[in-house]
């Protein structure tokens, strides 16, 4: 055995000994995250900080982003119905992972079609609160672990609390507080349930489809998102959260 191979023992016994130890540290920041924001409301999410670093970068320092967080029951109850109604039907039900939807959506796609996600609201929690836009492995991969830690750390009250405070209404307009004062100049505590279905209807892409200016396909999203919060039970649905 010689002098090189033995010097080399020690160093491969640290590099194994931090690949060992950087995964276990980056998941314990992870559980005091999801676990610290059960009860404290962040002042932006991960999404909302890359929108405002991103007008930064193109030089547009006059850009603010419109955002308040508002406990759930000072939301129109409509809202968090319609966003039931509109993207997680089972939202009740599943632990974070709806796999009918998603093998739905596989389907859907393998034929070619529109691009469609499967993703719950518990998904697209973790998504805006602690990642980055993209489609990568990695990326779903990170969001299925944050996925799971929310679904085991908060109720599903608080999952849903979060998404109607953080989702993406409008470019720079992130909750229901600040896209009810946007389009309907009220507070989120009076939207109707026309109102929240409306802006239930934008959130597959805010950037293309327009609450305050809605086209033909907002319009019918909205009578179906409508459709739905009554075929589910009106707000008396929300009374199993």
């Amino acid at each position: 055995m010689g002098m090189k191979e033995v010097d080399d023992k020690p160093r491969r016994r640290r590099i194994w000994r931090w690949l060992l130890i950087v995964p276990l540290l980056l998941m314990l920041v992870s559980v005091l995250q999801v676990a610290m924001l059960r009860f404290v409301d962040p002042p932006m999410s991960a999404f909302m900080f890359n929108r405002q670093l991103g007008a930064w970068v193109e030089g547009d320092w006059r850009f603010r982003l419109a955002h308040e967080a508002l406990p759930l029951e000072d939301i129109s109850p409509y809202l968090p119905l319609a966003l039931i109604a509109s993207e997680d039907q089972s939202f009740i039900d599943h632990n974070g992972f709806d796999f009918k939807a998603i093998e739905k959506a596989r389907k859907h796609n393998a034929r070619g079609r529109k691009v469609r996600g499967g993703s719950t609201i518990s998904q697209q929690v973790a998504k805006n609160m602690f990642l980055w836009s993209g489609r990568s492995w990695l990326r779903k991969g990170i969001e299925a672990w944050y996925t799971v830690l929310i679904e085991t750390l908060w109720p599903k009250y608080r999952i849903l609390e979060m998404y109607a405070n953080y989702a993406e209404f409008g470019d720079g307009i992130y909750g229901a507080q600040a896209a009810a004062r946007e389009y309907f100049g009220k507070d989120a505590s009076a939207l109707s349930a026309a109102e929240s279905a409306r802006l239930a209807a934008v959130l597959p892409n805010p950037k293309r489809y327009s609450v305050d200016k809605p086209g033909p396909y907002v319009q019918r999203r909205t009578n179906a998102i409508q459709r739905q919060m009554r075929a589910i039970g009106g707000t008396a649905y929300l009374e199993d959260l």
